[in-house]
């Protein structure tokens, strides 16, 4: 199954909330969802009096995601003592932590596949004060999208600043994404973490970077960013087999689940991505890739994100059911003609 879904709230959404974007998002005919974690600020606060006993996710009055007990994280089914410690975020993809599992609940009633994107600007490679803030970002982002049901956290990891050598920001990054996937594994979270090809030389993310750390650490998925491979390699996306090509490099690492990957159109110079665009402009387009995913049919999903979100998504889906749709009829022809030719023999 093909999954088309934008990233982010639909722009023709007139509730803003994560469970009108879901119904949005179903009543256009897509099935697919990503979550935009623009910011993870957070703030700490002891529990109310009518906190305490209760579980982390019972909490009404803040979007709780954690919590502390003598410098460790409180277990998910432990009550609350009025000594711990919680960690709210200043604006929440719902009111509540508690009301994630409701929304999860309806999205896998309408059929439409949640997913997540972590903060856009990270670091995992300075190993600086920042660097623990994007980690705790990365897990905050596992935590909401396991309790949504969804399936993948896609992320970035981070940029050559020139404060250190490339070489060290490598090694800080394979370490710090090593600890995170030991802590996922602990933690038990049943999402996918996915490293996402990124559009610039400056930030590591080419897909032979992305390819080296996913075989180098377990649980691990590439996240191909089509945009962005197709800038960083000087427009190399041109033919259906260039898209096969990629899908086949990537679908190894999915272990049977569905491929997770992202589309718009793009300026580009030089090697380097200027910016995404609406899918119609460009010299990066959308019907090849329609010709592989009819050709080999993977389970995979196809995030737009293009600045007309749901606008291109929508153009997608239509681009890959007419491309079937010939594929179909072009079969039909051709086995009447068959038959037509073995009746007169």
């Amino acid at each position: 199954m093909i999954r088309f879904g934008p990233a982010g709230i639909p722009l023709s959404c007139k509730g803003r909330t994560l469970k009108d974007g879901v119904e949005d998002v179903h009543n256009l005919s897509l099935s697919a969802l990503e979550i935009q974690m623009v910011r993870a600020t957070t703030r700490r606060r002891y529990p109310e009096d009518d906190e305490l006993g209760l579980l982390l996710r019972e909490v009404t009055e803040d979007f709780a995601i954690e919590a502390y007990r003598d410098d460790g994280i409180l277990p998910p089914d432990e009550p609350l003592d009025e000594e711990d410690e919680l960690v709210c975020f200043q604006s929440g993809i719902t009111e509540s932590f508690g009301e994630l599992d409701g929304v999860g609940r309806m999205a896998k009633r309408l059929d439409v596949e949640m997913s997540i994107h972590a903060p856009y600007y990270m670091d995992l490679g300075s190993n600086s004060d920042l660097t623990a803030d994007c980690m705790d970002s990365v897990r905050y982002a596992g935590i909401i999208i396991d309790a949504l049901g969804g399936g993948i956290v896609a992320t970035n990891l981070g940029l050559y600043t020139g404060r250190l050598p490339e070489e060290d920001i490598d090694a800080n990054i394979y370490e710090n994404v090593s600890d995170l996937m030991d802590w996922w594994q602990e933690a038990g979270l049943r999402p996918k973490l996915g490293v996402e090809v990124t559009g610039q030389p400056s930030v590591f993310g080419s897909l032979d970077q992305v390819l080296d750390l996913c075989s180098s650490i377990d649980g691990l998925v590439p996240v191909i960013n089509f945009p962005h491979h197709h800038s960083r390699t000087g427009g190399s996306l041109v033919e259906a087999e260039d898209f096969e090509d990629l899908i086949k490099q990537i679908e190894p690492y999915y272990s049977g689940s569905g491929i997770y990957m992202a589309f718009s159109g793009v300026e580009h110079a030089d090697g380097c991505e200027r910016k995404l665009t609406p899918i119609k402009k460009g010299d990066l387009r959308f019907e090849p890739l329609a010709e592989t995913l009819c050709e080999i049919q993977p389970d995979a999903t196809v995030i737009s994100c293009s600045p007309l979100l749901e606008h291109d998504a929508m153009y997608m889906r239509l681009i890959n059911e007419r491309v079937l749709s010939k594929r179909v009829a072009r079969s039909i022809k051709e086995r009447r003609k068959a038959e037509a030719a073995a009746t007169e023999e």
